[in-house]
């Protein structure tokens, strides 16, 4: 199998002709491991292979829907018994982990061939994914650009052609973001639909899940299916979808009822994300949907406090674990992870169960939104993918952080609020895709519009509890009427 081949099918197709004996899983994994080594070295979205645990796994035709399609996990949680997961942290690069994470065992149950673990963020906690440990990951539209994160190397993968779909998690955009960036199908699940354990039963109270990006939706339905099912560990039992999701791509959505806004608590959204916004209004206006413009369902400047306060103290437990399984010293961890981390420190137990309640006022008050519109949408991004360093916070508030962090003062760090500044700028870029997260909601990224010089923009889809197969059944529609898959990175062009 060649290249041009190989990246002309999606995973599920990719699976159909291994099936057929048309190409054996070795030949389709070689393809993807030379497609790594050509481009990885420029994009950086690959930080730990496992070439020769994939081989040993393509030597029987591994069964299921996704039979012997090569496949990337991402270097975040989805452990693998055995072999670490640094959490894009140099804290973490040589911890093994003790179990395999249910979300992997059931992916490779599906067929899956893992090769590898993608770039991430210092424990998932920024939109870009330039981690000290391994460097920055680029985006294959353009180089000098970020691919986004919390999963910007499975993004910037999937959209290189290294793999038809890649393993990706969200707990305030991490699949959406950057798949809005490289131009890309991102989905997160709603609340309890996709196991967490076994070593934890959920993530952050159910506002993190673990997903895929994938160039298909048809992918993305099948990896999702291959997740859904009764999990021990769980809280609690999620309803069963009606159907499954791959059998959603094939359905018509029907006439759906869309509310859209742009508005944001962090400053006015770049033009060129407004725009993706409303070509997307017009499409769905040309497809027979009902689409009109709407005020916020939520209270923004709320929810962005509410958000920054619970992930704050998300970092600090992140923190104190990994210092407690390594023993870690605090120069091991990133500055801006440890003056977050501090800040969550100092807010009290009242304080945070205060928080959690602000975050069932929000999906109240979304849910109200839904009960007259089937689906509410927004940018994905607050405007294009931004410089590699851009977000990098500048070196007198670094300075101003450690001296801060000397004196084992968070709490004035929380009252003068200068990590509050540093977050909130970091958010700018990013203030649509919380809300999915705060309220449990499923949400997707669908890759409609390039800006003037030719940069993916995604638009964002936000759907009822349960709404997972009215989000497939319209993104299979999009994709059919604005196709996207077959684009190639202009920046790889010639690889």
């Amino acid at each position: 199998m060649e290249y041009a081949e190989y990246r002309r099918h999606d995973g599920a197709g990719l699976a159909e002709l291994i099936g057929a004996g048309e190409v054996s899983a070795g030949e389709v994994l070689d393809v993807a491991l030379a497609r790594a080594e050509q481009v990885n070295p420029r994009l950086n979205a690959i930080t730990q292979r496992l070439d020769d645990r994939a081989r040993e796994r393509v030597r029987d035709t591994p069964a299921g829907p996704l039979g012997g399609v090569p496949f990337l996990l991402k270097d975040l949680n989805q452990e693998i018994d055995g072999l670490p997961t640094s959490g894009g942290s140099r804290s973490l690069r040589g911890f093994a982990a003790t179990e395999t994470a249910e979300v992997v065992r059931r992916w490779e149950a599906a067929g899956l061939v893992v090769f590898g673990r993608t770039n991430t963020p210092e424990f998932g906690a920024k939109p870009v994914t330039e981690p000290v440990a391994f460097g920055p990951a680029r985006n294959p539209w353009a180089l000098e650009r970020t691919p986004g994160g919390s999963s910007g190397g499975a993004a910037a993968a999937v959209a290189a052609g290294i793999v038809p779909l890649a393993a990706a998690s969200d707990g305030g955009g991490s699949i959406r973001i950057p798949a809005a960036c490289c131009g890309v199908f991102g989905l997160k699940a709603g609340r309890g639909l996709v196991p967490a354990g076994p070593l934890r039963a959920e993530g952050f109270h159910g506002a993190a899940v673990d997903g895929v990006v994938s160039r298909s939706v048809r992918d993305s339905a099948v990896a999702l299916d291959a997740l859904v099912g009764p999990d021990p560990m769980a809280p609690y039992a999620s309803a069963a979808p009606e159907r499954p999701f791959a059998e959603e791509v094939r359905r018509e959505p029907g006439k759906l009822r869309i509310g859209f806004s742009a508005a944001s608590a962090l400053g006015d959204p770049d033009p060129a994300a407004v725009a993706a916004m409303h070509s997307a209004a017009e499409l769905l206006t040309e497809l027979g949907h009902e689409v009109e413009e709407v005020p916020s369902p939520v209270d923004l400047g709320s929810l962005t406090v509410d958000f920054l306060q619970a992930w704050s103290v998300k970092l600090a437990h992140a923190l104190g674990e990994a210092e407690q399984l390594t023993g870690a010293r605090p120069s091991e961890f990133e500055l801006d992870t440890r003056l977050l981390a501090a800040v969550g420190r100092s807010i009290s137990g009242p304080d945070y169960v205060s928080v959690l309640e602000s975050w069932h006022g929000h999906a109240a008050r979304l849910a109200e939104f839904h009960r007259h519109h089937d689906l509410l949408l927004t940018p994905s991004l607050a405007g294009p993918p931004v410089r590699v360093g851009e977000l990098a916070t500048p070196a007198p508030l670094h300075v101003l952080g450690r001296i801060v962090l000397a004196a084992r003062a968070g709490g004035l760090l929380r009252r003068t609020g200068v990590v509050d500044r540093i977050a909130r700028s970091n958010m700018r870029h990013v203030p649509y895709t919380q809300l999915a997260n705060i309220t449990g909601r499923p949400a997707m990224s669908v890759p409609l519009h390039r800006t003037a010089d030719g940069l993916p923009l995604g638009v964002q889809f936000v759907a009822p509890l349960t709404g997972e197969g009215t989000l497939f059944r319209l993104a299979a529609q999009l994709e059919q009427a604005a196709p996207w898959a077959h684009h190639e990175p202009t920046a790889l062009a010639g690889d």
